[in-house]
C-alpha cells in the first residue's frame, strides 16, 4: 500500500484562484519526499488537503488508504504535521506542551513524559524542558514544534520549513531525527520547502511545484536524465585548443559540457597533446536548483 497517493488532485478557492492543478503522485513508506516550490507554489495547501482540513474541488488523496476529506481524524491518528510558524502553549513549559499534546493521542503521562523526554535530548532541549514556551527562542520553538509532530510516533509526517530559524548544529540534529526516523521507523516523509539545496541534502525524491502545477517528479538522478542529462567538465588550464568547444569562464578557468565521465579522459589527452598545462579538473552534474530553473524557464517559454 502507498503511504500516500495524490490523484489529479485540484483546489479551486472560492473567487477562482487555482491553488492545486491535477497533480498526481505516490509514495511509499519510508521515503523522505521533497515538495519544492515557491511562496504561493500550492504546498500548503496540498497538506490541508491531505489533513482533511480542505476537500478537494476534483480529484482524490489518499493517506494510508484513508480519505481525509471524509475520515480526517484517521489520518490525524497517524500523521504528525508541523508548520513553519506552529503555535503551542506559551504559559507551559517545553516538557507539559509535549505531555499535554501525547495526552491527545490517548497516551499516557507516564509513557509521554518518557518519549517527551528522548525527543528533547535528540533535539538538544533538555536543559530548557523546564522552562516556560513564553522563554523559548524562535529556533527553540521549531524544534519543540518537531518534537511535537514526532510526539506519537506517526506514520507520516508533514513538515513545513522544519530548519527555519535554526543555527547549523540544530539543522544537523533535526536531519539526523528525520532520517533515522524513515530509515529505522519506515516513517513517511512530506516535506514542504522552498530551500532547494537543503533539500537535496535530505530529500530522497522529489516534486517540483509552480503556480499549483507539478512540474517534475522523481528522484535527483531520474530528474537529471528527464531534465538536464550530461554534466559539466571544469578545467583550470593555461591553454585549451580553439575547436574544443569550452567556454572560458575566468583567468585559466574553462568549461564545456560532456554526456558522461567517459569523455573525460580523451578530453584530458588532447588539451595535454595540443600544449596545455592542466592543473585541475573536475565533472560536475546537475543540481536540484538548476533542474527546478531549467523546468521553470521552460514552462515560461511554452505557450500559453
Amino acid at each position: 500500500m502507498h503511504a500516500i497517493t495524490l490523484d489529479n488532485l485540484c483546489k479551486t478557492y472560492p473567487g477562482g484562484k487555482q491553488a492545486v492543478k491535477e497533480v498526481s503522485l505516490s509514495l511509499s513508506p519510508g521515503e523522505v519526499f521533497g515538495f519544492l516550490g515557491p511562496n504561493g507554489a500550492g504546498k500548503t495547501t496540498a497538506v490541508k488537503l491531505l489533513n482533511g482540513i480542505l476537500s478537494p474541488t476534483a480529484g482524490s488523496c489518499l493517506v494510508y488508504g484513508i480519505d481525509p476529506a471524509r475520515e480526517p481524524e484517521k489520518v490525524h491518528a497517524i500523521s504528525g504535521v508541523m508548520t513553519e510558524h506552529a503555535q503551542m502553549y506559551d504559559h507551559l513549559t517545553g516538557m507539559q506542551n509535549l505531555i499535554f499534546y501525547a495526552s491527545l493521542f490517548g497516551i499516557r503521562k507516564e509513557e509521554g513524559a518518557a518519549r517527551a523526554a528522548s525527543l528533547l535530548s535528540s533535539l538538544e532541549l533538555t536543559d530548557a524542558k523546564d522552562q516556560k514556551l513564553a522563554a523559548y527562542s524562535t529556533g527553540m520553538r521549531q524544534r519543540l514544534s518537531l518534537a511535537r509532530a514526532f510526539i506519537h510516533h506517526p506514520k507520516v509526517l508533514f513538515l513545513d520549513e522544519p530548519t527555519s530559524g535554526l543555527d547549523p548544529e540544530s539543522i544537523m540534529n533535526v536531519n539526523r531525527l528525520i532520517q533515522g526516523l524513515a530509515k529505522k521507523d519506515g516513517v513517511t516523509v512530506f516535506l514542504c520547502t522552498h530551500q532547494l539545496r537543503y533539500a537535496q541534502e535530505i530529500c530522497t525524491r522529489y516534486g517540483l511545484i509552480e503556480d499549483g502545477r507539478l512540474l517534475a517528479s522523481g528522484t535527483l538522478k531520474e530528474l537529471r536524465e528527464q531534465i538536464l542529462p550530461g554534466m559539466t567538465l571544469r578545467v583550470r588550464a593555461d591553454s585549451v585548443p580553439a575547436e574544443s568547444a569550452f567556454r572560458q569562464t575566468g583567468e585559466r578557468q574553462y568549461e564545456r559540457d560532456i554526456r558522461s565521465e567517459d569523455e573525460i579522459p580523451a578530453i584530458i589527452r588532447r588539451i595535454v597533446e595540443a600544449g596545455g598545462n592542466i592543473y585541475a579538473a573536475g565533472s560536475e552534474q546537475p543540481s536540484l536548483e538548476q533542474i527546478y530553473f531549467a523546468l521553470t524557464a521552460k514552462g515560461k517559454e511554452a505557450p500559453q
